[in-house]
Parts: C-alpha cells; structure tokens; sequence
C-alpha cells in the first residue's frame, strides 16, 4: 500500500508540472513539461537505450566487482587485525577522495574509457561494502562463537555456520547504498571521461544535448537515470525480501546434520516442558584438563 500511495503522489507531481507549465506559460527549453520529455524518450529512443545500456553495464559491472572484492576484504580484515589497521586507512583514503579529482587521472592511466568509467564507478560503491560487511562480521555474539568453539568448530567452520549468516542482513544493507553509489560513480565517470574519449553513455547523452540546445532530451535522460537507479534499488530489496524469506523457512541456512560438529535440534517434552541437552562429542576424562569429567544438567524452559 505505501508503494501505491508513492506512485500516486509522482504521477500527481508530473500532472500538476504539465498543468503549471501551461498556466504559467513557462518556456519549454528552461522547464520542458512531461509531455514534451515523453515525445522525447519516444524520438531519440534507439539511442537513448543504448546509452543507457552502456551505463547499465558499467554500474552492474562496477557493483558486482565491489562486492566480490569489498566480502574478500572484509574476511580478510576479520580473520587479520594486523592487516586491517594497516589497509583500512587506504580505503578511508580513497573514499574521502572526489571521485570527480581522481577521473581526469583515470583517464591519463586507463586507455579505455569505459574501464575508466569502470574504475570510478568501483571506487563510489566499494566503501560501504566493505564497512558494513565488516560491521556485520563482528557483530557476532561472543556467546554463539564460544558455543562453537566447544564442538572443535575451526575458523572456517565459523564462518561458515555462524559469522557470515550474522552479517548477511548488514552486507546486504550496504549492498543497497552500493547500487546507487555505482550508477552515481557510473554518471560522473562519464561526465569526465565521455566528451574526451566518445564514451557514449547516458550522462554523454546529456553533454551532448546540452551543447546542441535539446534540453527536453536532456531531461529525458535524467528520467532514464532515476528509473534506472529506482528499480536497481527495489531490486535489491526484494533480494533482501528474498533472503529473509528463505532465512525463515531454512532454505539458506539449513541445521548441519547429525553426524557434523553441532548436535541436531532436541524437542522439548510437551507435558513437563523440559529440554535434555545431548551429550558433548568427544568430551571425556581424557579430554577435560585435570582429568574431570563434565556432566550436562538437564535444563527446565
């Protein structure tokens, strides 16, 4: 319902823009209304998607790119806080760093401009990544993590079963400010890098529009920008809607069996509420320090 009550209000906005156009009489190339945006999208429409499937291809390219290397890191970071305080400052470095400083650089070190365009849009979306994923990895309750280290899980284990599933809802978020961040870095590498180079991708679209005085295709272009990063976002949300959904149902992170290093779930007695806890795997009095044997109570819930 919320979302119907969105869609709603934009289609009141661009009605109550076509009627304000009309009634105030305002100049179609200071302020085109839709009307005039939509016959442009239909005029110049082969050209148009094209370009926009260059920069679609860029930002899907730069965003798989940095989640593949924002989740490496962040394992590695974990796993090395050695390794973490010493990187860590380099990717704050490049972050702070306007994007619109480093692509005339690009562009002298990359021949290509659409890997240079690639590069910009990388380095926007790959910090938050990288910051939530490690975020999520240590927000790991200690409680979880001795209880595996009890069973002899080892690091991999860990990660596997406990750490990697408590990050996943943080990964994910970040994965949401990402997908806007590449189509941002997308845009602004093309700003620089499309006029020196013919790069002819949307934001070359608006360049070239601009200097040949078509400003409804100009505006058509910028539609074609915010619909474009409207449905990568709700992508990524539905993906989370997803995720949670199978998360629920054990899909994703189904219970090890039987035989694995954590015991299967025990049902509680239904008439006196208590719940016996099996024995521990390979916990005798030859493996307990001082030659003590651990004995389980049983626990009432």
């Amino acid at each position: 319902m919320p979302k119907t009550h969105s869609i709603i209000v934009i289609i009141g906005l661009f009605v109550l823009w076509e009627i304000l156009f009309h009634t105030l009489n305002l100049r179609w190339y200071l302020l085109p209304p839709p009307s005039m945006i939509l016959e442009s999208i239909q005029s110049n429409f082969f050209s148009l998607m094209g370009s926009l499937a260059i920069t679609l291809k860029v930002t899907l390219t730069a965003l798989i790119a940095s989640v593949i290397v924002s989740v490496c890191l962040a394992i590695i970071f974990y796993l090395s806080k050695f390794i973490e305080r010493s990187m860590m400052p380099i990717t704050v470095v490049l972050q702070v760093t306007p994007i619109i400083a480093i692509a005339p650089l690009i562009t002298i070190w990359v021949d290509s401009s659409q890997m240079a365009t690639l590069i910009c849009a990388f380095l926007v979306a790959f910090f938050p990544l990288l910051t939530n994923t490690i975020s999520g990895l240590k927000s790991t309750e200690s409680n979880h993590l001795d209880l595996m280290k009890l069973y002899r899980a080892n690091k991999y284990q860990l990660l596997r079963y406990v750490v990697i599933p408590n990050a996943l809802p943080y990964f994910l978020s970040g994965l949401k400010v990402s997908t806007g961040l590449a189509l941002i870095g997308a845009i602004v590498g093309e700003f620089v890098i499309g006029p020196i180079s013919g790069h002819s991708g949307l934001a070359y679209r608006i360049i070239e529009a601009g200097y040949q005085l078509e400003i409804p295709k100009m505006f058509a272009s910028v539609v074609l920008i915010s619909i474009t990063g409207i449905l990568l976002f709700n992508l990524i949300s539905f993906v989370f809607i997803l995720r949670l959904a199978f998360d629920i149902s054990g899909v994703l992170t189904p219970m090890p069996a039987q035989n694995s290093f954590i015991p299967p779930p025990v049902p509680v007695d239904s008439i006196t509420g208590v719940l016996n806890l099996p024995d521990l795997p390979n916990l005798s009095a030859t493996t307990v320090e001082n030659g003590y044997t651990v004995e389980l109570p049983t626990i009432f819930i």
